[in-house]
């Protein structure tokens, strides 16, 4: 048997590419040595800027052309990194030399040894990792949660008057209304989301084990500890003050716990339109073209719900090793860190891939009122929780003397079918006021929805 070509392993990066494209963008390889490549340029900027050991600050159209470095970054240099790095076998050690190598080009040589001042590799990975990771979130997986969010909640206004047969342990229970229901989990889910869009980005920038040494060896009158806050601050990010020689990774835990969270909501869910469509209260609509089974032509199977459970429980269970992960190190300095924060983009990519699999899903059912007309028309024994409360008020209001309306109704109803007019007749023989028996009578299944409808209008 012939080999194959080289082949990529994860199918990310080949069947569901196009659905993660723009993850990668941010959390791939490339993506970080760009950031890490800014964060040099712009650590070499501020510190002419600050005409430090008396360089003169680069001129507006020197900066044009360096932090054109960043903007130009492409297939070339990613080869020219590539190379450089099979020699130094050190990848931020590659970046400082690519980024000297673009100094000399642009006759900014004078200031070459500004490159990588005061730096330790982690300074520059921190806070580029910070960078990508904020503008992946911000950028791509936040609007793409939000958009399914708001399809969500679209769907639950549209379906808030709608009666459905809630089913608690499995059993036919007090009835709510479809659009409630959803509307529950768009209330869930839009709670993560306004935690994450809240998440602070943080940037440790303090030398070799965090505390300026060399710096002020270099420099002792230079306030370096505003330096670091400023710095950190001019790339958008939140300056750590107290660290090892790495930036502790708290905040990627945080980051990574919510998302997390979110996923399993959403896979709750998931699981939740399966059994709908199973009980036939959403239709799948045919697609042109598309095949259910390779055997039995009548199927349309649910696939898009279960593709995103089983990429939801990938991204969870990359996302909890990365949160477990990161915040642990030994002393002060491990590598334990570098490999696990290679995998960000996938514990992302597989997110961003089950949200754009609910997303088509959902484009592809419609409601089905006659079945959830006949589950309720079959369930008329869910009115007896109605019938033994108004009972009970009743009797508070001294127009019943029936004792124990629970175990009345228990007995006429618990694990029986009962008919609409086997609850009128009993209810017409019950000792309670004009008033109740009349509420009772008009009461059926499809309007013994309480609040439901209005509860919906929570979501504003």
């Amino acid at each position: 048997m012939s080999p194959l070509p080289p082949q990529l392993i994860s199918p990310l990066d080949n069947r569901y590419y196009k659905a993660v494209a723009p993850i990668g963008e941010h959390l791939s390889e490339a993506a970080l040595n760009r950031a890490r490549v800014k964060v040099e340029i712009e650590w070499l900027i501020f510190l002419t800027d600050r005409e430090l050991f008396g360089a003169s600050p680069l001129t507006a159209e020197q900066q044009t052309k360096l932090r054109a470095v960043v903007d130009a970054f492409d297939q070339e240099a990613i080869d020219a990194l590539a190379t450089i790095e099979a020699t130094t076998r050190h990848d931020v050690k590659a970046v400082e030399y690519y980024v000297r190598d673009r100094l000399r080009a642009l006759d900014l040589g004078a200031v070459e040894e500004l490159t990588h001042f005061g730096c330790t590799s982690e300074d520059i990975n921190n806070t580029s990792y910070a960078l990508t990771i904020r503008d992946a979130v911000t950028e791509v997986w936040l609007p793409a949660a939000a958009a399914l969010v708001e399809q969500i909640s679209t769907l639950a206004r549209e379906q808030r008057e709608q009666p459905m047969l809630s089913l608690t342990h499995g059993q036919p229970a007090t009835p709510t209304t479809l659009g409630k229901e959803l509307a529950v989990v768009a209330h869930r889910l839009g709670r993560i989301l306004r935690r994450i869009e809240q998440q602070e980005y943080l940037g440790k920038w303090a030398g070799a084990t965090g505390n300026f040494a060399a710096h002020l060896v270099a420099n002792p009158e230079l306030d370096w500890e505003q330096a670091a806050d400023e710095f950190t601050a001019s790339l958008g990010l939140v300056w750590n003050p107290l660290t090892t020689q790495i930036e502790s990774h708290d905040w990627q835990a945080e980051l990574y716990s919510d998302i997390a969270h979110f996923n399993r909501v959403l896979h709750n869910f998931c699981t939740d339109v399966w059994l709908y469509i199973q009980r036939g209260i959403f239709k799948q609509i045919p697609q042109p073209g598309a095949t259910g089974s390779s055997t039995m032509p009548h199927k349309i199977n649910p696939i898009r719900f279960e593709n995103a459970e089983s990429n939801l429980e990938l991204s969870c269970a990359i996302l909890d090793s990365l949160a477990a992960t990161l915040v642990t190190s030994r002393m002060q300095r491990d590598l334990s860190d570098s490999s696990s924060q290679r995998n960000i983009g996938v514990g992302f990519g597989h997110s961003l891939l089950a949200l754009d699999n609910v997303r088509r899903g959902l484009g592809e059912l419609a409601v089905n009122p006659d079945t959830l007309r006949r589950e309720l028309d079959g369930n008329w024994e869910v009115l007896a929780e109605a019938i033994q409360t108004v009972i009970r008020a009743e009797i508070v209001a001294g127009r019943s003397h029936i004792e124990d309306p629970y175990a009345v109704l228990k007995e006429l109803t618990r694990g029986h079918s009962v008919s609409r007019d086997e609850l009128v007749a009993f209810v017409d023989g019950l000792e309670i006021g004009d008033a109740a028996k009349a509420r009772l009578r008009e009461l059926t299944p499809q309007s013994y929805t309480g609040r439901s409808a209005q509860l919906v209008d929570r979501l504003g």
